[in-house]
């Protein structure tokens, strides 16, 4: 069983998985840090100081409103909306952010070399044929070397 175990941990496609996972760990910290370092702190800016991650519905009467999220949980029970709507946008901004570092990547790439077309059609009747072929096989036409 340990052989076993060994040649599968070993298999090429094992180790890239793994070196993706810790690329990627690392790739959605800086990813974070853009999003709530520099993306956020202009978006409350221009919505003039607005912080969603501190509104919540009161679900029990010992919750006053005006209260800070953290303090209003320890009273009793909140819907807690606000945080919701906060994730939300920062998985907007974090997804839109990896869309764009794919695309860069994508454009990058070098095009694959395209194969040398193996047919072509009879310009008499569109049928298609080699493209080594003289005389088409369909309508017997000649055809231009």
């Amino acid at each position: 069983m340990w052989k076993e175990f060994k040649e599968f941990a070993m298999k090429g496609n094992v180790v890239d998985l793994a070196v993706a996972v810790i690329i990627g760990a690392a790739f959605g910290k800086i990813i974070t840090s853009l999003v709530e370092d520099i993306i956020m702190p202009v978006v409350g800016k221009a919505t003039g100081g607005l912080d969603f991650s501190n509104m919540y519905l009161p679900l029990s009467d010992k919750v006053t409103p005006g209260l800070a999220l953290a303090d209003a949980r320890k009273l009793g029970a909140v819907l807690a909306w606000g945080n919701f709507v906060t994730i939300v946008i920062n998985f907007l901004i974090v997804a839109f952010c990896i869309f764009m570092v794919v695309k860069a990547l994508n454009s990058m790439k070098k095009p694959a070399p395209s194969e040398p077309a193996t047919t072509k059609d009879c310009p008499a009747c569109t049928m298609t044929i080699p493209v080594m072929a003289r005389r088409c096989p369909h309508c017997t036409s000649e055809l231009a070397a």
